[in-house]
């Protein structure tokens, strides 16, 4: 009787067990805890959006993504007199100004993009982004005198680099750097190293429209990427194709971002170094890169220079993803799309 007893308990105690495997394995996961945040920095809106299993870390891993935001918009802000980058233009004319490691690494990497393009992504273009209106509206186009007038203060040639103390002087008075090209980027790999040292891994930075997606896949999806959408730059509430990615950072350089309106018309606030005007018939460019410098910086450089320099940043690196939407220039009604890699979708419509 007493082994008949014992039986039943272990048949019991089994029949339990079975019962709690098959609920673990039919029976999903909790889904992770998520942590999402937005707040202003750098002129734009940053979105943290993160997963995890630990709500003191999540919030962690989204005050230091914010902190490093807010540091590098401090350093690079060409509007607030106190930043490091404004005492730079402020000053490197008369002495050579000693640069902090960040700014200097960030500076590295405009001479890198400067020399691939041919000296079409230019960071000395302050003084045309501010004749043109960007940083004080005007109401009538600048004439073709001040135009060449502006265009003696910008090149990057016109600057000189001493890489054994990381200071910068320039050689012309009245030089301006604007990191508005390249900033962005920067401060999303910042972050994104911040947040993954943490152990968040899994989740998107997106600053302005610059993503970062963190290399985990999205929870609780059977996908094992992020799908992000591309906007269609003639019609802003309409997604023109959707792109799968993860551990990698996309931006996109639009006409439609930031413009200024004179006499009616809209100008783009991607300037053309060598004619001193806003680029034209160009609509977007979109970049995919393992680096969020490396996707801003291109997509500014390849709005300025197309499908040659897509073709020779594809040739060096077949991991950057390109898309080129622009208009016909002798048929200003007709689009173009050009993709270089396998992430887009061979039929792209653009609708107006």
């Amino acid at each position: 009787m007493k082994w008949f007893n014992r039986r039943k308990k272990i048949l019991l105690t089994l029949g339990i067990l079975c019962i709690l495997s098959a609920m673990f394995l039919f029976f999903p996961e909790d889904p992770p805890l998520r942590e999402v945040r937005t707040f202003p920095v750098m002129g734009t809106v940053a979105r943290l959006d993160f997963y995890g299993n630990s709500r003191t870390l999540l919030e962690q891993a989204a005050d230091e993504a914010q902190q490093e935001f807010r540091r590098l918009e401090a350093m690079c802000s060409i509007y607030d007199p106190e930043s490091e980058l404004s005492c730079l233009n402020r000053s490197a004319f008369q002495r050579p100004f000693h640069c902090s490691e960040d700014l200097w690494e960030i500076l590295q990497y405009a001479r890198k993009y400067y020399t691939l393009s041919d000296g079409a992504f230019d960071v000395t273009i302050k003084p045309l982004m501010k004749l043109w209106g960007f940083h004080r509206k005007r109401s009538t186009l600048p004439e073709q005198k001040e135009i060449e007038e502006a265009k003696k203060l910008v090149g990057l040639d016109k600057v000189v680099f001493h890489d054994s103390d990381r200071t910068v002087r320039f050689s012309v008075e009245g030089i301006g750097i604007d990191l508005g090209g390249i900033a962005k980027g920067y401060a999303l790999d910042k972050a994104g190293k911040k947040v993954m040292l943490l152990g968040v891994n899994t989740g998107i930075l997106d600053l302005g429209g610059n993503l970062f997606c963190l290399p985990n896949p999205p929870p609780g999806k059977k996908r094992d990427a992020y799908r992000i959408g591309i906007r269609n730059p003639l019609n802003k509430n309409q997604i023109m194709t959707v792109v799968s990615m993860r551990g990698a950072a996309i931006a996109t350089s639009g006409d439609y971002e930031r413009y200024v309106v004179i006499d009616g018309r809209h100008y783009t606030h991607i300037m053309d170094a060598k004619t001193g005007c806003p680029v034209s018939n160009m609509l977007s460019v979109s970049v995919i890169a393992p680096k969020g410098v490396d996707s801003d910086a291109l997509s500014t450089s390849i709005f300025l220079k197309g499908a040659v320099l897509a073709r020779k940043v594809r040739e060096e690196n077949p991991a950057i993803q390109i898309l080129i939407i622009r208009r016909k220039p002798e048929q200003p009604e007709q689009i173009l799309v050009e993709h270089f890699g396998s992430v887009w979708e061979k039929e792209i419509a653009v609708d107006r």
